[in-house]
């Protein structure tokens, strides 16, 4: 138990941590190549912060652990929509001047209207996933668009002040966009060990079928 605790905090730390790498040098690495800054900070940055939870929820997944990968999905979702932003609006209120963000606003509603509908009946089959991930590139490439149109968005003036601080050479940009990649996985495996150690210790079983 005391292992499989050392594990998660660590496990933690370093997934926190080679987010933030990774996402430094995919954006910094798109920017060298030319991306358009809308577009980095809506697809790159935007998606990319997703990455600890993605990369969770397919190791665990992987791991035969689907309740797992499915609580980390929804409760990463409701710890930022709820958690994070209302501690945020707490400290100081948050303007949102973009307008692309503001339209993104009903879909974020829309979207878990559709994920609570399929999980009405207690799974997600295979036929529910490739709904899932058809909306998902939908929208995907909806943000491209939007971004490559929405020139002169307040989210573009954020984006470039951003980047300007956090430049770096291309060499070093993939050098953390590979290594911060690889050390996200290595992060998620010692994570999703250690919570799937606790929970069989505890008599908890993460192996229903969703």
């Amino acid at each position: 138990m005391v292992i499989a605790s050392l594990a998660i905090l660590v496990g933690f730390v370093l997934l926190v941590w080679s987010a933030d790498r990774f996402v430094e040098g995919a954006a910094a690495t798109a920017r060298h190549v030319g991306m358009p800054s809308l577009v980095i900070g809506m697809v790159i940055v935007g998606f990319g912060t997703s990455a600890p939870e993605m990369v969770v929820s397919a190791m665990a997944a992987l791991d035969g652990n689907p309740d797992l990968a499915l609580g980390n999905g929804l409760g990463s979702n409701i710890t930022n929509t709820g958690l994070i932003l209302g501690i945020t609006a707490l400290v100081a209120p948050i303007a949102v001047h973009s307008k692309i963000v503001r339209r993104e606003l009903p879909l974020l509603f829309f979207i878990g209207l559709v994920l609570g509908a399929l999980l009405w009946n207690g799974s997600i089959s295979r036929g529910d996933a490739f709904l899932l991930l058809t909306g998902f590139f939908a929208l995907l490439a909806w943000t491209i668009v939007a971004a490559i149109r929405g020139r002169g968005d307040s989210l573009e003036a954020e984006t470039d002040a951003e980047m300007a601080a956090r430049s770096m050479a291309p060499r070093k940009a993939v050098f953390w966009l590979v290594a911060g990649l690889v050390l996200l996985v290595i992060s998620s495996r010692i994570l999703v060990w250690g919570a799937v150690t606790i929970a069989q210790t505890l008599g908890i079983s993460g192996n229903r079928s969703f």
